[in-house]
């Protein structure tokens, strides 16, 4: 019951924003990215944030798996890296810009 109304709402908040999911995973690596490099005393260069990033992503991609064997028979592993790399990659962008210091100022 739990999982369906949160799978609703999800679907509704997307109808709502007019996101595809793609963006939507995108936004969500964004924010959880810069809500732990804010915590982090050393913001963009946090390793805290960039794995909260990839364990977030990992968990969703596990979570979705549960789904993939139990609609398909399968997982389909491609798609779920591909939504991986999604919600990981600029994140991870941000990171290493910052962390080997493109930026001088």
């Amino acid at each position: 019951m739990a999982m369906q109304s949160l799978s609703t709402g999800l679907i509704s908040f997307q109808q709502w924003t007019h996101l595809s999911t793609d963006a939507g995973r995108i936004y969500v690596g964004l924010i959880i990215f810069f809500v732990v490099a804010v915590c982090h005393q050393r913001q963009l260069k946090s390793h805290y944030a960039i794995w909260a990033v990839f364990g977030l992503a990992f968990a969703i991609e596990l979570y979705g798996a549960r789904y993939d064997i139990l609609e398909h028979g399968y997982w389909r592993v491609t798609e779920s890296l591909r939504n991986i790399l999604n919600m990981s990659l600029m994140p991870f962008l941000l990171w290493l810009s910052a962390y080997y210091r493109l930026w001088r100022g």
